[in-house]
C-alpha cells in the first residue's frame, strides 16, 4: 500500500514543479532520514512502510518487509506473533499513542528488545486506515532516559555546582547549588558575563573555559581561587572545578554548544592544608634555629640566629630593642621613663644575616605611643599597619616610627625571661605581603621566647 491509501492521491500534496521532488519522493526521504525506526500497517495489518533505521536494527530491507502481513514468521517468533499483532493493531481504535515493548527477530536470527510507540492513521474521512509504529532498541531508549534523568538531577539536586556556559562564556543554565555559591538567583545569573559575578580569578576561569571549547576537557580537576561578588561583599573562595565540552549529537561534525562546568567549594580544606603546611614549616624553622643557636659561643649571636631563621617566609625586616637600664620586673613600670636601645637588626640594604649593634647604648628615638613602647608597657604583642593610602603616605608612616621605608605592616612581641621584660622584637613586612594575623603573632611570640632566653644568657655571662 502506498501513502495515497491514507491521504488520497499524491496529487493532493500539490502539483510537482519542475525540478522539485514529488510527494512520494519527499515522503520517502523524510522516512529514511528519521533517527527512529518506523513501519506502518494498513487496516488489514499489511506492512506498507519500512525505513532505513528499521532496516539497520532488524536487518530486513524495505523490499523484504513491505507487503508482508504482520510480523508473523519473519520479525517475531511464531508463538508471539498473534499477541504482538493484536497489541499493535489495537492502536487503530484507541485514542492517542500506545507504548509497548516487544522482542523482535533480526534477519540473522538474533533477538532485539524494542520499545514501540504506535498510533492510528486516519483516512480522508477521519476513519482509521491503519497504524504507524515507531520503535527503537530498548537499551538506546534507556540510555536516552538516563541521560535526561542525569541532566535533570544535576541541575536540581546535585550537591555541587553545575553551570552550563555557552560559547560566549555566559551562564546558560545554573543549578541551585551554583546559584548559592555565586550569591545570585538562578534566573539572574543567566546571560551575564562572568566578570559581573566574579572578581579576582575570573580571567583564569575564562581562560580554562576557552581552552575546553577549543581543545577539550583537561585530564584532571583544577583548583581555582576566585573572589565572589555578592550582596554581602566580596568573598574569597577556592573551587575545585571540572570541565566537559558539550557538542551537538545531531551535527555531522562536532559543533560546540558550550562547556559543562562542575565545581565544589574546597575553601576550608585548602585553608586547612595551607595552615598545616605553614605550621610544619615554622616548626622546622624553630627546630633548625635551636640546633644552629646551640653551636654559638656567644649567646647574643645565638639571638640573631633565631631571628634569621624566623624571617624566612615570615617578614622582611626584624629589629631587637632592649630596655635601657636593665630588665624590668612586674611593678617596676613607673621607676624611669621607658627607653629602648637597639641590640640587633637586619641589614638595611642588601639581604643578609642580622647584625649586632655596637656597645654605644644610645636609645632609639621612638615617639610616644610607638608600637614597640606599647608592647613593653603592656608586656603583650602589638600589631600595627600603615593602612590604605598612597605609597608616599606609607613611607611617612614608617619613617615616623624609625622603621625601614618599605615597611607597611608591623608586629611587636615582648622579650620576657625569668619573669622580667628585657625588650621587644619587631617584625616588619613590605607592601607585597599581607598584614600579620593571629597565627603570625603566636609564631612571633615563640621566636621572642628564644631570643629573650639568649639575650638573658648573654647578659648573665657578661656580668660574671
Amino acid at each position: 500500500m502506498s501513502a495515497s491509501r491514507w491521504s488520497g492521491t499524491t496529487d493532493e500534496l500539490g502539483p510537482d514543479e519542475p525540478g522539485e521532488p514529488g510527494g512520494s519522493e519527499l515522503l520517502a526521504a523524510l522516512l529514511d532520514g528519521m533517527d527512529a525506526a518506523l513501519c506502518a500497517f494498513d487496516a488489514d495489518g499489511v506492512v506498507t512502510h519500512w525505513n532505513r533505521e528499521a532496516e539497520r536494527i532488524l536487518g530486513w530491507t524495505a523490499g523484504e518487509a513491505v507487503g508482508r502481513h504482520g510480523f508473523a514468521g519473519w520479525a517475531v517468533r511464531s508463538a508471539d506473533a498473534e499477541e504482538v499483532q493484536a497489541r499493535l493493531m489495537s492502536a487503530m481504535h484507541a485514542p492517542g499513542r500506545q507504548v509497548h515493548e516487544f522482542a523482535l527477530v533480526t534477519k540473522d536470527g538474533g533477538r532485539v528488545l524494542v520499545r514501540t510507540q504506535s498510533a492510528a492513521v486516519r483516512g480522508p474521512e477521519g476513519k482509521p486506515a491503519g497504524v504507524y509504529c515507531a520503535f527503537s532498541e530498548v537499551h538506546a531508549q534507556i540510555d536516552l532516559e538516563r541521560s535526561i534523568a542525569l541532566s535533570e538531577a544535576l541541575f536540581e539536586n546535585a550537591s555541587w555546582g553545575v553551570v552550563l556556559v555557552d560559547a560566549d562564556l555566559r551562564p546558560a543554565v545554573v543549578n541551585a547549588h551554583a546559584a548559592r555559591a555565586l550569591g545570585v538567583g538562578r534566573a539572574s545569573a543567566l546571560g551575564r558575563p562572568l566578570g559581573e559575578l566574579l572578581g579576582q580569578g575570573v580571567e583564569e576561569l575564562e581562560a580554562a573555559l576557552t581552552h575546553v571549547l577549543s581543545e577539550g576537557a583537561p585530564p584532571a580537576p583544577a583548583e581555582m581561587w576566585v573572589t565572589v561578588r555578592g550582596p554581602e561583599g566580596e568573598r574569597r573562595r577556592c573551587w575545585r572545578s571540572g570541565f566537559v565540552r558539550l557538542a551537538s549529537p545531531l551535527a555531522e561534525e562536532p559543533v560546540p554548544l558550550g562547556v559543562g562546568w562542575l565545581f565544589a567549594d574546597v575553601t576550608e580544606a585548602k585553608q586547612g592544608e595551607q595552615e598545616a603546611a605553614l605550621l610544619r614549616f615554622r616548626t622546622n624553622q624553630l627546630h633548625r634555629a635551636a640546633r644552629a643557636a646551640a653551636e654559638c659561643e656567644d649567646p647574643a649571636e645565638a639571638a640573631t640566629v633565631h631571628l634569621d631563621f624566623a624571617l624566612a617566609g615570615f617578614a622582611d625586616h626584624a629589629l631587637v630593642d632592649r630596655v635601657a637600664g636593665g630588665p624590668r620586673a612586674e611593678g617596676e613600670g613607673g621607676r624611669d621613663p621607658l627607653r629602648l636601645v637597639r641590640v640587633a637588626a637586619t641589614p638595611a640594604g642588601s639581604p643578609g644575616p642580622s647584625l649586632l649593634s655596637g656597645a654605644a647604648g644610645l636609645p632609639v628615638l621612638y615617639p610616644e605611643g610607638h608600637p614597640a613602647l606599647r608592647c613593653v608597657e603592656r608586656a603583650g604583642t602589638v600589631r600595627a599597619d600603615a593602612g590604605p593610602g598612597a605609597a608616599e603616605r606609607a613611607r611617612e608612616w614608617a619613617v615616623e616610627r624609625q622603621w625601614p621605608q618599605d615597611a607597611v605592616h608591623a608586629l611587636c612581641a615582648v622579650l620576657r625571661s625569668r619573669g622580667r621584660t628585657l625588650g621587644v622584637v619587631t617584625f616588619l613586612r613590605g607592601a607585597g605581603r599581607s598584614r600579620f594575623e593571629r597565627s603570625d603573632a603566636a609564631y612571633a611570640e615563640d621566636v621572642a621566647v628564644r631570643v629573650a632566653t639568649a639575650l638573658d644568657l648573654a647578659e648573665a655571662v657578661r656580668d660574671r
